[in-house]
């Protein structure tokens, strides 16, 4: 399979276009050498880091389907080894350097969809396919491993380049799992995350987590537990990062270690750069990813449009990416697939593949593209050469575009130029202006006709207002003919442009007027010749080169020979008998002048006939004269001719190109042939002589690609014979298969004749050249559904095959714009001489009869002749002569007839017969009976009358029900008029939608249906979650507050704030003032108080007195915040950044005062009725005690609350009320176990103490007094741990809190603490814990007594009962049980106890006095004698309890 080295000497070329949709379809070898990359079924390669070789190294074919995978071998040594994968389900590996097979193994059952050589095992290569299956082969040892991890489509993966086991797969459905080939339980890790189809996956080239900034987790995944289990190895326990590439449009940076997720990067929404796009196209996206060896730091992705950006993920803030390409023009346009980058000499270079074609390489250090090579996406039509910008080449292809190739650029070798502007087709004919520069006339498949100025950039065509009807075959530009040769045009006009197409057409189109109409020449032709008969269908036209002549070549294999301008018949050549593919006129500056009259013609029978015209047109006679002897035959080609050229540089010189694969050079003179060139893998549809080399040729193939060739590099001379066959069988073989329906081939035909039989049985309609290509459709799908049925694909190409491709020298490429992907659209070769298939005959019976043998037609004649003499005779046996009788007997034969139909399960053949026979409504009742009533018979029933259609629409309609198509039985019910029945069937079957619409159509507005309708279809919308739609629904029935009630059951913020906005509408001012303050509590839980304050707002603007309170509150809860923030900022940060107000706020004054002045200030609480308004709003409000379990969030928001209250009652002067309110914030801190915001609250809200809040007490009101005294004990609690905290021993293992404490607060804040050490809250403490031990050994009891009874209960066997008895028993002899009564007596006499102490004691909570003895006794020298001996009192009297005896066990002995 492998091409022979000569046939790539000197040969440079545009290669075919790279797979699509593949996660790796190219790659760069270790030492740069070669890059390659899959083009449908064949793999490109060409030179990697030095792009100035123009020969390209070769291309590996064996493949038979598209290639869907492609690495090399990055193992030291073994460089030159690479491995492919394709769709016929094999592997291939491949040896670079002889451009041959090594192996071949076939191991999967499905579609192979990703591929990789491992960099660590030189003999490893990983797939996986479609459905899940993961191979692992060793090809030194044959042998090989299967996993399958999940069972779900494999889109990409990758080895790890740092453990020799590990495999990274990703899923179409977005998960990522790493896998340890070497164990059995393989799955490593599932990383999810991602919400869609993952495109590339990227290895971390360092290995270990700990090179690389410690990255943040996102939000949402916070405590999460890492998937999956962490291997025990060294390398693996080291871990490493890994990178993935989504269609939901993240790249996620994974941590191996601990399986999850450390870094989410966006897709930024860059502006498209390098050109611009069919606006019709809609947007695609494919993420690739690739983390280059030289940048551990630095990420490669693919991005929107084209775009390659590079990431720096150690970078701070949320812009993290670099745009690729300095300047305009240097991006792709298109979607990119693949990335692949290597280090060479002192830089390294990235090579990419796009959905537009090109294959660029990039300079990472300076993010340039370095050099583009273009490539093309379908067949090669047509090349054509400028006649004035000399070295210009176009290139007509079938991927909808136009290429202009400058081959003589210096700097680039692909200086290529694209033109799509519409085009939409493929692009068949190419003619450039004999004259004016840059102006190419071009035609399409469908019929097309246009002019583009290639100077002009991104400017759209001129295109003809005359369509043909059929593909345009050939342009030619030539002198105008009648009627354009007069009028106001003629002055202007010296060259018009001439198309001719597939129906047999040539048209004369005004190149200064492509909007008029344009001419067809055989007009003028029939007008000046006389011409009566019909002229044969043209397919090729030609002008000699000074336009004095016209040639037509026609279908029939004539070539007719005018004279301009009147186009007059001059000769006919009868030469060729089949369709005429290619004319060609010799040029005009040889040095012999009469072989400018030479012509050369190409047609299907393989052989080239040139004739010379010099005699017919120097002595033309009137009548035209028939030639039938050529003047040179030039024999050797196998297939058809598809086009020729003649060398500008020689005389008599001319190539073909040919269907049999190959390019032959003549010697037109001698007839002999010079050279043979065999490069293409495909048919030669096109063929042009270097205009500057003498040496050089261009051939174009359906291999999509062009060759730059030279003729003197050559080692055949003719073209292949004999064989030739059956090696282009073998070509065909290798291309991509075509699947479509079978059909019954001809008999006598082997395909591998196909071509070589072509003159015999051509289709001689037309141009068997534009036959489909390989029955790849060369069109980029403009059907969404085509659209997502590729992207559902694991890998889709626009090409089908794989190409190991020359990379050119250094530039960037000036594109013009991408066009629109191939979707390999496969379709049948039409063969004309496969028959349609007949439709059922009516009759069959009477045709049967019809077709029996001579005798028995005879015998049927004479008992026709004798029935018509005598009416009398019998008919039974002959049913079938009814059709030649009379009705009664016809009647018969269609009974019989009809039976037929029905036995075999024709019902429909039955029911035209009954239809035929005029009993109608027999058929109706017989369709009913079985369920196959229809359409058409519903519409046939008015026809028996009113009442049998309205009894044949019901009977359709239960039909229907049956089969479960209930909206079209609504529907026929509807035709009769049964409104109701057709509503409530919809109904009943959950059509709410439809049945809504046709009741409100129908019925009056006020039908109570209507509301039971939308009422239904709320509750069934609301059962299933459908909050949203549910709200419509009760708002169409009228009923808003439903609509704000199972709209707010959501619960998220934007749900609240819709709901409480409709309920505001509504009129329920009061579930709106709900609602809001529930979305405003939301907001405040994600720090957003701007947005809090909003909601309030809105309905305070309508309802002032509503949630004036509340606002108050949340005001407080912001300044608290922030205040809090600001005291501590490192133990507060969160990972949702607050938003705050931007209010003016007095730092200088107290806390509660700064408040104060706020809501004066902003909210507008400026007099004595707004504040008592707003404390008795707050008053009214209860919140629940807080726990250990209550949220952090909530606990401060309750607070605010509390500090709210005593703000208010400050401000009216109700300090009584101030007191309470402050000692309830502070307790409630301490009660939810948060000591430290105990401490804050304290500090912000007392900064100084008690005694300036004592003074402003009513002291004959003993409860406020109380309050106080608590209040007091709690700050004193608080001084008393902050001085333990930073005692002098202490500071060696402090904070930096330590330096805020200063000797004298050491020494005051004991005497502070004399409030603590209170004798009766500490008796009454005790008391409450004696309560509260014997109510705990009383539930124990309970339980212990419980748990007995379950075990007799369970247990039948004595003894188990028994020992679990005594064990229970042992227990409670260790802990001295105490008896029911005693436990009794106890509780009793501690309640008794407690009651004694005055209630002033039990209404305020006090913090635990024996606690703050053993602190004070702690203390030790920093603590007062005084104090410590009366703690030590304390502790001794009160101290009983086991937990306080054990820790005053040092100070009491």
């Amino acid at each position: 399979m492998k091409p022979s080295p000569s046939s790539w000497m000197g040969v440079r070329a545009l290669p075919a276009s790279p797979n699509w949709y593949s996660s790796r379809c190219s790659d760069v070898s270790s030492d740069g050498r070669l890059f390659g990359f899959a083009a449908r079924h064949r793999i490109c390669l060409g030179c990697g880091a030095s792009p100035h070789r123009e020969p390209r190294e070769g291309e590996l074919i064996g493949h038979t389907d598209r290639i869907s995978g492609f690495a090399f071998c990055h193992c030291p040594g073994h460089g030159g080894l690479c491995a492919s994968s394709s769709d016929d389900g094999s592997v291939r590996i491949w040896d670079s350097g002889t451009l041959s097979p090594v192996l071949e193994y076939s191991l999967h059952q499905n579609a192979i969809s990703a591929l990789h050589w491992s960099p660590l095992v030189k003999d490893l290569i990983v797939t996986g396919d479609e459905k899940g299956v993961i191979v692992c082969y060793w090809h030194n040892r044959n042998d090989s491993q299967q996993f399958f991890p999940e069972p779900r489509t494999v889109f990409c993966l990758t080895c790890s380049p740092h453990h020799e086991n590990l495999v990274a797969i990703g899923y179409k459905d977005g998960m990522v799992v790493i896998i340890d080939i070497s164990r059995k339980r393989e799955v490593v890790h599932r990383l999810r995350g991602h919400e869609d189809e993952i495109h590339g996956l990227a290895w971390c080239p360092v290995p270990g987590e700990e090179r690389l900034p410690a990255w943040q987790d996102e939000l949402q995944e916070e405590g999460k537990v890492p998937n999956g289990e962490v291997t025990q190895d060294t390398a693996t326990r080291k871990g490493c990062y890994l990178a993935s590439g989504s269609k939901d449009q993240t790249i996620r940076i994974w941590s191996c270690t601990r399986g999850r997720s450390v870094m989410t990067l966006k897709l930024p929404p860059t502006k498209r750069r390098g050109g611009a796009v069919d606006p019709a196209v809609k947007e695609r996206i494919w993420l690739t990813v690739h983390w280059p060896a030289g940048h551990p730091s630095d990420i490669l992705s693919s991005a929107f449009g084209g775009e390659l950006l590079l990431w720096n993920l150690t970078q701070p803030g949320k812009r993290k990416w670099t745009l690729l390409g300095s300047s305009e023009g240097q991006n792709h346009s298109r979607i990119v697939f693949n990335l692949s980058s290597v280090k060479h000499q002192d830089r390294e270079l990235l090579f990419s593949i796009s959905m537009d074609r090109d294959v660029k390489c990039w300079d990472l250090s300076t993010l340039d593209c370095s050099w583009t090579m273009p490539s093309l996406g379908g067949f090669v039509y047509s090349l054509a050469f400028s006649p004035v910008d000399t070295g210009c080449l176009a290139i007509g292809v079938g991927d909808s575009m136009i290429r202009v190739w400058n081959t003589l650029s210096i700097n680039n070798i692909y200086d290529v130029k694209t033109f799509w502007q519409s085009i939409k087709s493929k692009v068949t004919a190419l003619s450039w202006h004999p004259t004016k520069e840059g102006s190419l006339a071009f035609g399409t498949d469908d019929g097309k006709v246009g002019i583009f100025d290639t100077f002009a950039k991104n400017k759209p065509p001129q295109i003809s207002s005359t369509y043909h009807k059929k593909t345009v075959y050939t342009l030619a530009w030539g002198p105008p003919t009648p009627p354009l040769i007069s009028g106001e045009e003629s002055d202007q006009l010296s060259v018009t442009l001439y198309s001719c197409a597939g129906e047999g057409i040539v048209f004369q189109h005004n190149p200064w007027k492509l909007n008029g109409e344009a001419n067809d020449i055989n007009k003028v032709i029939r007008d000046t010749n006389s011409i009566k008969h019909k002229l044969p269908a043209r397919t090729e036209v030609s002008w000699k080169p000074d336009g004095k002549l016209l040639a037509l070549g026609n279908e029939d294999g004539s070539i007719e020979i005018f004279q301009a301008p009147n186009l007059k018949l001059l000769c006919t050549i009868q030469q060729h008998h089949k369709l005429i593919n290619a004319i060609r006129w010799h040029h005009e500056h040889g040095t012999q002048p009469e072989l400018s009259y030479l012509i050369a013609s190409g047609s299907i029978n393989a052989t080239i006939y040139v004739h010379n015209l010099k005699s017919v047109v120097e002595n033309s006679s009137e009548n035209p004269l028939t030639i039938t002897e050529p003047f040179r035959t030039l024999a050797g080609h196998t297939a058809k001719i598809t086009s020729l050229s003649w060398s500008p540089h020689h005389e008599g010189r001319l190539v073909s190109a040919c269907y049999d694969g190959t390019a032959e050079v003549w010697d037109v003179m001698k007839e002999e042939p010079l050279c043979n060139y065999r490069g293409h893998q495909g048919r030669l549809l096109s063929v042009q002589w270097s205009p500057v080399e003498p040496d050089c040729v261009y051939t174009g193939a359906d291999d999509f690609s062009v060759h730059k060739w030279h003729i003197s590099k050559q080692e055949h001379t003719r073209p292949p014979q004999g064989k030739k066959s059956i090696e282009l069988e073998k070509k065909r073989s290798i291309q991509p298969k075509v699947k479509a329906k079978k059909k019954k081939k001809p008999v006598g035909k082997s395909p591998g004749k196909q071509d070589a039989n072509d003159a015999m049985n051509g289709d001689e309609s037309m141009k068997e050249m534009l036959l489909e290509e390989n029955g790849v459709s060369d069109h980029e799908g403009e059907k969404e559904a085509q659209e997502a049925e590729l992207a559902d694909k694991v890998s889709v190409t626009g090409n089908n095959q794989i190409i190991l491709v020359h990379l050119p020298k250094p530039s960037v490429t000036q594109k013009a714009a991408p066009v629109k992907k191939d979707p390999p659209k496969e379709k049948p070769t039409p063969d004309a001489s496969l028959k349609k298939r007949k439709p059922r005959s009516i009759l069959p019976f009477s045709t049967l009869m019809d077709h029996r043998s001579k005798e028995e037609l005879h015998q049927d004649c004479l008992r026709l002749a004798a029935y018509n003499e005598d009416m009398s005779s019998d008919l039974k046996d002959c049913i079938h002569l009814g059709l030649f009788t009379d009705r009664d007997s016809l009647h018969k034969m269609i009974d019989m007839e009809g039976k037929h139909h029905l036995e075999n399960g024709h019902a429909e053949l039955f029911q035209q017969l009954m239809l035929w026979k005029g009993d109608m409504k027999g058929v109706l009742q017989a369709a009913a009976e079985r369920g196959q009533l229809t359409d058409q018979l519903v519409a046939m029933a008015p026809m028996v009358g009113y009442q049998a259609w309205v009894w044949t629409v019901e009977a359709f309609a239960k039909q229907l029900c049956f089969q479960e198509q209930y909206v079209k039985a609504a529907s026929h019910l509807l035709s009769i008029h049964k409104v109701y029945e057709a509503i409530e069937l919809l109904k009943v079957n959950n059509f709410y939608r439809e049945a809504i619409v046709m009741a409100k159509a129908r019925l009056r507005p006020e039908d109570p249906v209507l509301k039971e309708l939308y009422t239904s279809w709320a509750a069934l919308l609301e059962k299933d979650g459908h909050y949203s739609m549910a709200a419509k629904c009760y708002l169409g029935a009228s009923s808003p507050y439903d609509a704000v009630k199972v709209l707010s059951k959501k619960g998220d913020v934007a749900s609240l704030k819709t709901a409480a906005e409709l309920a505001l509408i509504s009129g329920e001012e009061e579930l709106s003032a709900t609602l809001s303050l529930r979305c405003a509590q939301d907001l405040l839980l994600s720090r957003n108080w701007v947005g809090a304050q909003e909601v309030l707002h809105s309905v305070l603007f309508f309802f002032p007195s509503l949630l004036k309170g509340q606002r108050l509150v949340f005001c407080l809860n912001e300044l608290l915040c922030s205040c809090l923030s600001e005291r501590n900022p490192c133990e507060r940060k969160s990972p949702v950044p607050p938003c705050y107000h931007s209010w003016e706020l007095n730092r200088e004054a107290p806390f509660l005062d700064m408040v104060t002045q706020v809501w004066q200030n902003v909210l507008g609480m400026d007099t004595t009725e707004k504040a008592t308004c707003a404390q008795e709003q707050l008053g009214r409000i209860e919140h629940p005690p807080s726990t250990s379990n209550t949220h952090p969030k909530q606990v401060l928001f309750h607070i605010s609350h509390d500090l709210a209250l005593a703000a208010l009652s400050c401000h009216l002067g109700m300090w009584d009320e101030a007191v309470k309110s402050i000692l309830g914030a502070v307790t409630r801190s301490f009660d939810a176990g948060n000591f430290t915001l105990m401490q804050e609250i304290c500090s912000i809200i007392l900064p100084e103490g008690c005694d300036d809040l004592r003074d402003k007490l009513d002291s004959t009101n003993s409860q406020s007094m109380d309050a106080c005294r608590s209040l007091e004990g709690f700050v004193a609690y608080r001084q008393l741990y902050n001085l333990w905290w930073n005692s002098p021993k202490c500071e060696t293992q402090s904070d930096s809190r330590t330096d805020s404490v200063d000797v004298a607060d050491r020494q005051s804040t004991p005497k502070g603490c004399q409030v603590l050490l209170s004798e009766e809250m500490a008796a009454l403490q005790n008391t409450q814990r004696d309560i509260a031990e014997v109510q705990e050994t009383l539930a124990e009891m309970i339980r212990q007594h419980q748990q007995q009874r379950n075990n007799v209960q369970e247990n039948t066997n004595g003894d188990i009962t028994h020992d679990t008895c005594s064990s229970l028993d042992s227990k409670e002899e260790a802990k001295q049980p105490v008896t029911l009564p005693e436990l009794t007596k106890q509780l009793l006499k501690a309640k008794q106890k407690l009651a004694e102490f005055p209630d002033n004691l039990k209404v305020f909570p006090f913090p635990d006095v024996l606690e703050c003895c053993l602190v004070l006794l702690h203390l030790g020298s920093q603590c007062p004698p005084e104090l410590q001996e009366e703690a030590l009192a304390l502790l001794r009297k009160h101290g009983g309890a086991g937990v306080y005896k054990k820790a005053g066990r040092r100070f009491l002995t």
